[in-house]
């Protein structure tokens, strides 16, 4: 029997694929990072498939679609009984230990009403276990760090509110006392006092709001350096979508403390600043990770991925955040780095990923089975050279931007009722169309044109595109409807079960 091999997955939260590479690739030191893309495989056209937190980490770790699990908000409540990466590995041998959140609502079917699970969406994915609580509304093990290291705590969120009265003054905390600091220390501790064979969830909260950062890096980037945030059309011209979404999730949403910040170019530098020295701050951690791992003989002996849940508009299109149907607000990193499939190391694929695939590619790598639920594929053969021919043409993505206790402003605004309030997002290499429910109209972006800078729906010849991409975006909610059982059939001889795909 072969060895089996420790398994390292960490999941960055908010953070922009393009601050590996693209508008922000030559701004950010990501040292750590771009030199482990150098010893595994990076997936540069890799996408979320929902937002945002909770329900971007259970399609993570569930392969499905939100189409499928239907845990669309932060809060919605997911079915006990949907296979997960947990679940899955734990039928492998493997204990999977978390290093951080999942942001899961549970089933209320099963929990008395009065279990405090039921006051929170930020529970533990079913087959984990917690091995470090590090929600971003409590996370009490790194608050009584704190408090034995002389601070003075106060409750969330003003713990995190910068010092000075300044937008980039330092956090409260020194940069070793950090919530991103003290997740590494204690990963670094524990994993590696472990035998081998663990199975190791780290989900790091930085660089998601509120945006402030320790010193050094709260000054660690340059504002004046930074490209300007993107614009489109404005006014009349613009998607209905876009005025209220602006304004139910302003920029001074994203730091405590500056309630009347107003979105000028000086701000939305300074701020996109911290963003990023919090992203490089991260990197510097993550290589501690990698470091430890080589010092004790255990790199080549780890599977390690890391990527992220979903992304962040920095100010784009006047948007902050991820409720939005652009991509900065979809597409994220990928990095996969199996000792045992390194024929590839160092390369770059452009062939379409999604977030849906890595449960069941970080499955297959570890021999456990991949449930037919999940409606993501393995990365596996992409790793081993290999394009199936069968390999997805398009990325798709979904968000529900209404809420059905208290409507949104969008879900106000745009007179939809809740079910109504969602989008839809299909990509296939040139073209991004968004569909949006409630009878708005559709828009179509050519990214080798202006990109997102500009709807090209009602252009002429557009209608053909529209009608091809909604075929496609009809198609695949066709081909992945929820497949507990699609593949199951019950016949004389029992219970038989066809997982070809």
């Amino acid at each position: 029997m072969s060895r089996r091999k420790n398994v390292l997955f960490i999941i960055i939260d908010q953070f922009r694929a393009d601050c590996l590479a693209g508008l922000f690739g030559n701004h950010v030191p990501l040292p750590n990072l771009r030199g482990f893309m150098a010893e595994a495989v990076t997936f540069n056209n890799h996408v979320s498939v929902t937002s945002p937190c909770g329900p971007s980490r259970i399609s993570l770790l569930t392969g499905q679609y939100a189409m499928n699990h239907r845990s669309v908000r932060n809060g919605t409540p997911l079915p006990h009984d949907k296979p997960n990466l947990a679940t899955e590995a734990r039928k492998a041998g493997y204990l999977p230990l978390l290093y951080g959140y999942t942001d899961t609502t549970m089933d209320p079917r099963v929990f008395d009403a009065g279990d405090p699970v039921l006051h929170s969406y930020e529970q533990v994915m079913p087959g984990f276990v917690e091995a470090l609580e590090m929600r971003l509304e409590e996370s009490w093990p790194w608050r009584a760090h704190l408090k034995a290291r002389g601070y003075k705590v106060p409750d969330f969120p003003e713990i995190f509110r910068p010092a000075g009265g300044r937008l980039n003054g330092p956090a409260r905390y020194r940069a070793e006392d950090s919530d991103t600091a003290f997740l590494t220390d204690r990963v670094i501790d524990e994993l590696l006092a472990r035998p081998g064979g663990w199975f190791g969830h780290v989900t790091y909260i930085r660089p998601h709001p509120p945006f402030v950062a320790p010193e050094p890096y709260n000054k660690l980037v340059d504002p004046a350096g930074l490209p300007a945030a993107l614009t489109g059309a404005e006014g009349a011209g613009e998607h209905p979508y876009l005025a209220p979404a602006r304004a139910d999730q302003p920029m001074a949403s994203t730091v405590i403390g500056f309630p009347d910040l107003e979105p000028t170019p000086e701000n939305i530098a300074m701020l996109r600043a911290i963003y990023l020295g919090l992203a490089a701050e991260v990197d510097h951690h993550f290589g501690r990770i990698l470091a430890a791992l080589k010092s004790a003989g255990l790199y080549e002996d780890t599977i390690v991925m890391v990527s992220g849940d979903h992304g962040e508009m920095l100010g784009d299109y006047g948007l902050w955040g991820k409720h939005s149907y652009h991509d900065a607000a979809f597409r994220v990193p990928l990095i996969i780095r199996d000792p045992d499939r390194n024929a590839l190391a160092g390369k770059a694929l452009d062939l379409p990923s999604e977030s849906v695939d890595l449960a069941p590619t970080l499955l297959e790598m570890i021999g456990a089975e991949i449930p037919g639920t999940m409606d993501g594929k393995s990365l596996v053969p992409l790793l081993e050279g290999q394009t199936p021919a069968n390999w997805r043409r398009y990325t798709y993505s979904e968000l529900e931007f209404g809420n059905p206790l208290y409507p949104s402003l969008p879900q106000r605004e745009l007179g939809l009722a809740c079910e109504q309030s969602n989008l839809a997002v299909i990509r296939d290499g040139r073209y991004n169309m968004v569909h949006f429910n409630g009878g708005l109209p559709p828009l179509l972006f050519d990214m080798n044109g202006e990109g997102e800078a500009r709807d090209i729906s009602r252009d002429p010849g557009s209608q053909d595109i529209l009608l091809r991409l909604t075929q496609a975006m009809l198609d695949h909610r066709m081909t992945h409807a929820e497949g507990r059982f699609s593949r199951v059939m019950i016949t004389g001889k029992g219970v038989v079960e066809n997982r070809a795909v």
